[in-house]
């Protein structure tokens, strides 16, 4: 019993106060006005509300009356350490604003809490159950905090982006905007980029270079991988067992010999030299993904194939290559997000301004004489097709990755 009451105390204090801080960070970037960090206020009316949920468990009250009471306590404990000014907001002036902010405050606490306790009775809550409890609370704990170090960033990008020039000079931590101003005037940059900056062509080049490199990545990684996985030749292990060993090269040391050969063969502020370059760099990890997965293939299926009178080429196009499309298309969406995002090379052998790739044409944007929302508008650009693309074959990619790293 003594266990679950310290538990659901540090539980119920922690919560509270990680709460108060991302709440009071979201109120002052969606409204540009600082929130009060009231921050040991909303520890100790966490632990009032953990405190108010057990009780009301003790007695064997239903799920939402124990959430309903655990709130309330939560609610009232914030309102008398703060003198009924919750983040700083009060609620005789602002009395929706207040009543907002601390529901918003209660029931992520109280709910934060619950969730970690579930089922578990607090009063018989064995070492075993109260590590469950611990475990459950610390993976809440992590996703709320990589999940805000993620969305920050971009959420300052992007209403960065959306502001006037004078509004950043005269504010710039102000991450509020006007909603108010027609859809020309708040997507302004943007227009100016694609009108003013040319970005449209960029686009293009970066989706043609990223397009290429999947399709020559696929033509020498799919045939090489089903070679080392199905066939056998001098030196096979030696060659599975040293594709990657170009990753411990770094970058930056292969760009010189490079530039310097590229410059003698013409290839060097082209297109063609990147479209060579990409390739080189993805092979390698494209071999290692595929190969493994086609070792999960089951070899019967080919031999059944080839006893119908089917040829090995035929074999793969009308066997391996359907059986193997989740696979296919994880490596041509991580071929693809290298090859759009891909700077350094970029950077180093392109010059003419109308070749550009996206984080190159990004990059000719950070200077003074273009405004810091121009920039921003730009690294939206450029993160938001790959993002969309991510989301919509995220399922392809965990099963290309996870499927054949069993042999059975």
């Amino acid at each position: 019993m003594t266990r679950g009451i310290i538990l659901a105390f540090v539980l119920g204090g922690v919560w509270g106060a990680i709460n108060a801080v991302l709440i009071g960070v979201g109120i002052t970037l969606v409204f540009g006005a600082a929130a009060e960090m009231t921050t040991f206020a909303a520890f100790f009316a966490g632990i009032a509300g953990a405190f108010a949920w057990l009780v009301s468990d003790r007695y064997a009250a239903g799920l939402y009356l124990r959430l309903a009471l655990a709130g309330i306590a939560y609610a009232l404990t914030i309102c008398l350490l703060t003198y009924f000014a919750p983040l700083g907001i009060a609620l005789a002036n602002r009395p929706a604003s207040g009543v907002l902010v601390l529901v918003s405050l209660a029931m992520t606490t109280v709910g934060a809490v619950a969730i970690a306790f579930r089922a578990r009775d607090w009063t018989t809550l064995n070492r075993y159950r109260a590590e469950e409890v611990l475990i459950r609370a610390l993976k809440g704990f992590g996703f709320v905090f990589f999940t805000a170090i993620v969305l920050l960033p971009f959420y300052a990008m992007l209403m960065t982006s959306l502001k006037k020039q004078a509004e950043l000079l005269l504010n710039p931590l102000d991450y509020s905007i006007n909603v108010r101003q027609g859809a020309t005037e708040l997507f302004s940059s943007y227009v100016e980029l694609f009108t003013t900056f040319d970005f449209g062509r960029f686009v293009i080049v970066s989706t043609v270079v990223s397009v290429v490199t999947v399709l020559l990545t696929l033509a020498a990684s799919i045939p090489g991988a089903y070679a080392i996985s199905r066939l056998k030749f001098p030196g096979r292990t030696t060659l599975t067992r040293s594709i990657l060993l170009i990753y411990m090269v770094p970058a930056i040391v292969l760009v010189i010999p490079l530039y310097a050969v590229f410059s003698q063969m013409g290839l060097r502020d082209t297109l063609l030299g990147l479209m060579l370059i990409y390739p080189a760099t993805t092979i390698p990890v494209s071999l290692y993904m595929l190969q493994g997965y086609f070792r999960g293939i089951p070899s019967e299926l080919e031999e059944a194939g080839m006893m119908d009178g089917c040829s090995r080429l035929k074999v793969i196009w009308k066997i391996t290559l359907p059986l193997s499309l989740p696979a296919i298309a994880s490596v041509s969406l991580y071929v693809f997000m290298i090859a759009w995002n891909e700077f350094l090379f970029a950077f180093m052998f392109l010059d003419s301004p109308e070749i550009f790739t996206l984080p190159r044409a990004v990059v000719s944007l950070n200077s003074s004489e273009v405004p810091r929302q121009h920039l921003m508008a730009g690294a939206v650009i450029v993160t938001i097709p790959v993002l969309v693309i991510f989301l919509w074959f995220e399922r392809f990619l965990v099963s290309g990755l996870t499927a054949g790293s069993v042999k059975g």
